[in-house]
């Protein structure tokens, strides 16, 4: 029988979320979670909080723990300004599937509605950009609203969960006694599985010619990626992946061909066009991945493989839609499988990939260029990390290169911001990814732009001495605005063009050991230093002002209709 103890409701959250695994919090204090702080300074050998500087920042970080760990993150903020703080990044996890608890403080509930100082309707704000949320009222209430709130969060397809607790819900005593949370009536996040689905799938598969699989980030939230590569190797199929998808797949495993969509690799998006059969494991088609979705795959039959019913077929139409966890599905595809022999197929990819090193690449990295090229600093750092780094991006043309540059060995080892494209993303979901894996190597890749969104965030890796590795490719632009400016409105640059501070200046004033580079021949010697820094380190890199990521689908076009020049 489960044991009682009389707490206040603030206590109630704390034991709650210990009894939920959770280790680490990042959050920001305010007038209306004073109780939840004053009861944590007694729980701090127990729970890890991390003071950010700024409440994006502590979303962002529960997100970067969150995707790098697999486990469910944890933010808290107060209410008002506290609370909408946290809506870009909740709305963030919304779109890329991300695991969190956001717990916001609330006006006593005496005063809801009053307009009373820093009431802001958390409730209303978060409905649509979270899986559930919920208002708790009273400390009786706090137990089974954390239990429910984890089980959401990390069931099913994961999503971002908002609770907020009223003043006098954090005061108020319970008899304390915590049931985790492990079904829902009206929740069925587990569909079963359908064998009709399955032996159809597989008559599909054994049948096509030209068959290919679309790996998304699915693969990994359902832990699949074992049973994606037994089935991949069974049949010989090869694949490619999104851009949340990626290390999924091993860079090096000789069936992957790249990435998929907008900026991905040549091999990718032609083998889609070709397809007879394309098998797509937990990833949604996104217009970034399609491009123009009536010249989408035109010779191809779809399988969708998804967890979430409204997924499929949503924006393509699927021959085969089976709702089911990614997992489950791919293990029983295995077994009917035939091997096939798909070594025609599998040339077409290695005469792709040979064309976009020679158009794209080789120019890119040419040792005799004036200016240090993206490519060739991601291409640097892929070389000196050797596949084992946790990369995580922000968002810009920083993002695209290192999606098409970094090299990967283990799954969850690519973080970025994906359906959203939140700028200001990546250093503190770096902060929150070193905290959750820190036995690896993590390094934030930010563009000059996006880094100054969330600068302030170098106080939080000062304060906590967080061993992160920091590289900001500077072109002096907003890179990707500055490309489409480019190449689609005449090269009208309209306030894309920044003025810097000496950023390691500024990193130096955080404590941070931190240098520039600027020549092509000190670049190699640069990334070691970086790589080889005991603790954090942070990197400028100077970068051509005006160079393009390639190759490039423009938007609305057909993937038949790929740039890989200007």
């Amino acid at each position: 029988m489960a044991t009682t103890k009389r707490v206040k409701g603030a206590e109630a959250l704390l034991l709650s979320l210990l009894a939920e695994g959770t280790d680490t919090i990042f959050g920001y204090p305010g007038g209306q979670v004073i109780p939840v702080y004053d009861h944590l300074y007694d729980y701090r050998d127990r729970i890890h909080h991390i003071l950010t500087r700024h409440e994006q920042g502590a979303v962002h970080a529960a997100q970067g723990y969150a995707r790098a760990t697999g486990r469910v993150g944890v933010c808290l903020a107060t209410s008002g300004p506290g609370a909408t703080n946290l809506v870009t990044g909740i709305a963030d996890a919304m779109l890329d599937s991300t695991p969190l608890v956001c717990i916001t403080g609330q006006v006593p509930s005496t005063l809801l509605g009053s307009d009373a100082f820093q009431e802001a309707d958390t409730i209303s704000m978060t409905m649509p950009i979270s899986k559930w949320n919920f208002q708790v009222t009273q400390a009786s209430e706090i137990p089974h609203a954390i239990a429910k709130a984890f089980y959401i969060a990390r069931s099913g397809r994961p999503g971002p969960v908002v609770i907020d607790f009223t003043k006098d819900a954090q005061v108020g005593e319970v008899d304390f006694e915590y049931e985790p949370c492990l079904y829902l009536r009206s929740y069925h996040p587990k569909p079963d599985l359908d064998p009709e689905a399955i032996d159809r799938a597989i008559d599909m598969i054994n049948a096509a010619e030209r068959p290919l699989l679309l790996v998304g980030q699915g693969v990994k939230l359902a832990g699949a990626e074992s049973a994606l590569l037994e089935l991949a190797e069974a049949a010989g199929i090869p694949m490619g992946e999104t851009l949340m998808g990626i290390s999924a797949v091993p860079n090096d495993h000789p069936l992957f061909i790249g990435n998929l969509g907008m900026h991905g690799n040549l091999a990718a998006n032609e083998m889609t066009q070709q397809s007879d059969l394309i098998i797509a494991v937990g990833m949604r088609f996104s217009d970034r991945v399609t491009g123009d979705v009536s010249t989408y795959a035109p010779n191809a039959q779809i399988i969708q493989i998804d967890i979430d019913a409204a997924e499929l077929g949503k924006n393509v139409p699927v021959a085969l839609p089976i709702h089911a966890d990614a997992r489950e599905v791919l293990e029983a595809l295995k077994p009917g499988i035939l091997r096939r022999d798909h070594s025609q197929w599998m040339e077409l990819a290695r005469r792709k990939q040979a064309e976009e090193q020679r158009e794209v690449i080789d120019p890119a990295l040419d040792p005799t260029l004036e200016h240090i090229t993206m490519c060739r600093a991601i291409h640097a750092l892929a070389e000196a990390e050797k596949g084992e780094a946790v990369i995580v991006t922000d968002v810009g043309q920083n993002q695209m290169f290192s999606a098409r540059y970094s090299r990967f060995k283990k799954t969850r080892s690519f973080i970025t911001s994906g359906g959203l494209g939140t700028m200001g993303f990546g250093l503190p979901a770096a902060m929150g990814a070193k905290l959750g894996v820190p036995d690896r190597d993590v390094v934030a890749v930010l563009g000059d732009g996006g880094f100054q969104m969330c600068i302030q965030e170098l106080g939080t890796i000062m304060q906590n001495k967080i061993g992160l590795k920091i590289i900001v490719l500077n072109n002096t632009y907003l890179g990707m605005v500055r490309q489409w400016q480019q190449l689609f409105w005449n090269r009208r640059y309209s306030f894309t063009e920044l003025e810097n501070p000496d950023f390691p200046a500024v990193a130096r004033a955080y404590g941070i050991p931190a240098e520039r580079v600027s020549d092509p021949q000190e670049l190699d010697a640069a990334i070691d230093r970086l790589v080889k820094a005991p603790g954090a380190y942070f990197l400028e890199i100077v970068v051509r002002p005006e160079e393009n990521v390639f190759p490039m689908v423009p938007a609305g076009a057909s993937l038949s209709n790929i740039l890989c020049k200007a």
